[in-house]
């Protein structure tokens, strides 16, 4: 059995042989030093993915799905689903009148790329949403400045108007909007509220979004907009199931689909984003683990030969210490852990160097774009963590081979070489 002492006795005699060939050592630790700053990169970069996609989903809400003619992550065949019939506002109403089971169910009007009015000066870009009041129950509602409009000014179609936090930006400069007046389309509308941030960088459209009653929006558009979508809140992610069982139901009975025939809408939800997703990820890591199995390949063979050298140079050094009762075994450690340590440097190199380099390039992008703000500037600890785990793996693979070679060397022989 190895003791205590042997281990110390060996990791003392690993760096003293690193240390009397510096530069061959650090030489040899470049390629592990390229495997693990990929290996922490690219964890760095899965990890700041998922915080922005966790952000993204959180802008649709966590019990919300949205009944629509596309199914937008993309899937399907976008050529069938160009050629569904549009969603009407009286089936999203009836929609509503069906479905019990849900918190509430609104009717949203979308007109893309609307032009806007302001003291004379027109600004595009502007996505128009026609909703009921109950949509202040959901995410897209939530006001940071004002308020929503109420029951009495949607059932009236009143000129009134939410804006996005983008706008607040875009076309009040930043200056406070309430009680200010827009045109759209010619029509003079009063901004009395203002919904929080909730933008992200794969959604950053989302704070140009603002919201007006529906009979406010037909009255200025008519039928000038694209299909409807219907948003629906289930009220608790544990309800989730049993209304969008309810809701896919009542549509294929408003819709007229026969049985047996897919639907002619699709359910947007997280979980629909969350397989594309799963699939993006797929992808980067396969890159990633291909990335780094070539560079560790390259870190293991070079190490490997620098053992190998090792072994060589000190064939009488092990033959006195066999001489004079070394068993193999500690022969075989001692160069396991003089292998594992050049790994180790390479790691902690690593750590360094990603860390550097993390830091400084938050710093630059934020400072051109402060909206990032998914991107943390700190490796998580699980990243060093593992880095360690993996370079001190690496290591013991690495020096394996020349290790045995030299456990298995015969003392007189070694005693002979010079």
């Amino acid at each position: 059995m190895i003791k205590l002492s042997e281990i110390y006795e060996a990791i003392l005699l690993a760096i003293e042989a690193l240390n009397s060939n510096k530069i061959r050592s650090l030489l040899a630790s470049l390629g592990v030093v390229i495997g693990i700053s990929i290996v922490i990169i690219m964890g760095w970069l899965i990890n700041n993915m998922d915080r922005a996609l966790t952000d993204t989903f959180n802008i649709i809400g966590e019990d919300m799905f949205f009944v629509d003619k596309y199914e937008w992550s993309g899937g399907g065949n976008w050529e069938k689903m160009r050629n569904r019939k549009d969603i009407k506002y009286e089936q999203t109403i009836e929609l509503k009148e069906k479905v019990k089971s849900a918190e509430v169910i609104i009717p949203n009007l979308n007109k893309w790329g609307s032009t806007m009015t302001y003291n004379g000066e027109n600004y595009n870009g502007i996505s128009l949403v026609g909703t009921t009041f109950e949509n202040a129950k959901t995410p897209a509602g939530s006001i940071e400045l004002g308020r929503y409009y109420n029951e009495m000014e949607d059932e009236y179609g009143s000129n009134v108007i939410v804006i996005g936090n983008a706008v607040v930006k875009n076309v009040f400069k930043g200056q406070n909007p309430l009680g200010q007046f827009v045109k759209l389309n010619g029509h003079k509308l009063q901004v009395i509220g203002v919904v929080v941030k909730r933008g992200t960088v794969m959604m950053s459209f989302i704070d140009n979004q603002c919201f007006i009653p529906v009979k406010t929006f037909r009255k200025i558009f008519g039928n000038n907009f694209r299909s409807i979508s219907a948003a629906v809140k289930a009220g608790g992610k544990a309800n989730m199931d049993k209304v969008r069982d309810e809701v896919q139901g009542a549509m294929r009975t408003i819709r007229n689909n026969q049985p047996g025939k897919e639907d002619d809408f699709s359910i947007n939800e997280t979980k629909t984003f969350e397989d594309s997703v799963k699939q993006i990820k797929a992808v980067v890591y396969s890159v990633g683990i291909g990335m780094t199995m070539l560079s560790f390949l390259v870190g293991i063979i070079g190490i490997m030969n620098i053992m190998f050298v090792s072994v060589v140079e000190r064939t009488r050094e092990i033959g006195i210490r066999k001489a004079v009762g070394a068993k193999n075994s500690t022969i075989l450690m001692q160069f396991i852990i003089e292998s594992s340590i050049l790994c180790l440097i390479g790691a902690i190199l690593s750590i360094i160097l990603c860390s550097l380099l993390v830091y400084g390039s938050v710093q630059v992008i934020l400072s051109f774009n402060p909206d990032l703000t998914f991107l943390t500037p700190i490796l998580p600890y699980e990243l060093l963590v593992i880095a360690t785990i993996v370079s001190i793996f690496v290591g013991i693979l690495a020096g394996l081979m020349p290790a045995i070679r030299a456990a298995k060397l015969n003392p007189v022989d070694a005693l002979r070489y010079e």
